[in-house]
């Protein structure tokens, strides 16, 4: 074990001023932004500098060299595949002799957790230039860290080619599903505004100094969770306050809520008996019906599909949050067919929506074992756990692959 002190230069980066003269050159600039969260090559960076840039206030490091993101978040591991600058929240591990930067990036990416715990701060963690080389870190022969790193770039190649595969096949379902649901939507060519057929109401007002200790739960959009409500996130109002000012808003069982902001998640259900009776937040919207012969989970069904996003995303407003509201809602058009056929599109589109969401669970769980099948895989390589020689089943004989 030694320090990598004993086997880098850390090199600290920095962030020019904003004179023209210091942006837009040959010299690739990386921040944390340019990780992809797994060792890998970092070739392009979204921002590059001139070389009067570079050494006003930047480094620019070697190809070959490592680069830490050490803020925001601390552990994310590159490998400069060019000469390079970075920004303060990096630093770069420059080899001092005859390294196998691959081993040591592999070793620093399977100890983010020890990396994380070294950073102070009190508005944010960061890991200082003296705790990264003190870090302490296996330091095998140079040949067994180059057969080491070997043995993990073909290991981790094969695990993130099936991560990439079960993502696509993810992909794949939601669209699939989206377009089930789309066609049986949009059968319907007879539109009516959406005011026909819900009605919206926008829940209160509420500043920090309506909050109490106990009483009638507050739904914030941290509430809103796989199309279901619940109490996540949420704060609390004085009952007689409510019931003198706000009992309009609240929510009664198989209420829809949607969020009006632009990181609306689609409609969400209040299923739960816990949250009858709550009142939600502003930027919140009520969906009742409008008409008795109204099936909600119709509505739901238009609310989820392409038709209804492209009509919200050319109504939206606001500059740097876009955002809507019953006003915006009003103006949709949405189709109004039988109830029978109501029924019937709900029901195709609840299936559909269901294959994708049971997809969605077991890719993501499959995805999740993937990782720590690596995580392991590179833990145990790096620290001698086994012989890579023989571990993948290559080279166990002159000329024959297992």
């Amino acid at each position: 074990m030694l320090p990598l002190r004993r086997l880098f230069s850390v090199i600290n980066g920095g962030t020019p001023t904003s004179d023209p003269e210091n942006w837009g050159g040959e010299v690739p600039w990386a921040t944390p932004a340019d990780f992809d969260g797994r060792l890998s090559q970092i070739t392009t960076t979204r921002r590059t500098l001139t070389p009067t840039g570079a050494r006003s206030a930047s480094a620019i490091v070697p190809s070959g060299s490592l680069l830490v993101s050490t803020r925001a978040p601390i552990g994310y591991i590159g490998i400069t595949s060019t000469a390079m600058a970075f920004n303060q929240g990096c630093r770069a591990l420059v080899p001092s002799g005859a390294v196998d930067v691959r081993f040591f990036g592999y070793q620093l990416e399977a100890r983010q957790l020890d990396l994380q715990a070294e950073g102070l701060g009190t508005t944010f963690l960061e890991l200082s230039s003296d705790k990264l080389a003190s870090f302490r870190v296996v330091a095998p022969p140079l040949g067994e860290q180059r057969r080491i790193a070997d043995f993990l770039d073909a290991e981790t190649a094969r695990i993130d080619e099936l991560i990439h595969l079960y993502g696509r096949l993810s992909k794949l379902a939601s669209e699939r599903s989206q377009r089930v649901l789309d066609e049986a939507v949009g059968q319907h060519t007879d539109l009516v505004p959406l005011r026909y057929i819900v009605r919206f109401r926008e829940g209160p007002g509420i500043m920090a100094a309506d909050f109490h200790p106990v009483g009638v739960p507050l739904i914030r959009i941290a509430g809103l969770k796989q199309g279901k409500v619940t109490l996540n996130g949420c704060n609390f109002l004085d009952p007689e306050k409510v019931d003198r000012q706000w009992s309009q808003f609240r929510l009664r069982m198989g209420d829809r809520l949607i969020s009006g902001s632009a990181t609306m998640g689609g409609v969400s259900v209040v299923q739960d008996p816990a949250v009858v009776g709550s009142v939600p937040y502003t930027g919140l919207i009520i969906l009742r019906p409008a008409r008795a012969d109204i099936d909600m989970e119709y509505v739901e069904a238009f609310l989820r599909s392409s038709s209804f996003s492209r009509q919200i995303d050319l109504l939206k407003t606001g500059a740097t949050m876009q955002h809507f509201g019953p006003t915006h809602l009003s103006q949709v058009k949405a189709p109004l067919p039988s109830p029978d056929e109501q029924r019937r599109v709900a029901t195709s589109a609840g299936e559909a929506l269901h294959h994708a969401s049971r997809c969605n669970r077991l890719t993501k769980h499959q995805v999740a074992l993937l990782h720590e099948r690596r995580q392991a895989l590179i833990t145990a390589a790096v620290t001698g756990q086994f012989d890579v020689t023989t571990a993948s089943g290559r080279n166990v004989t002159e000329g024959v692959s297992v």
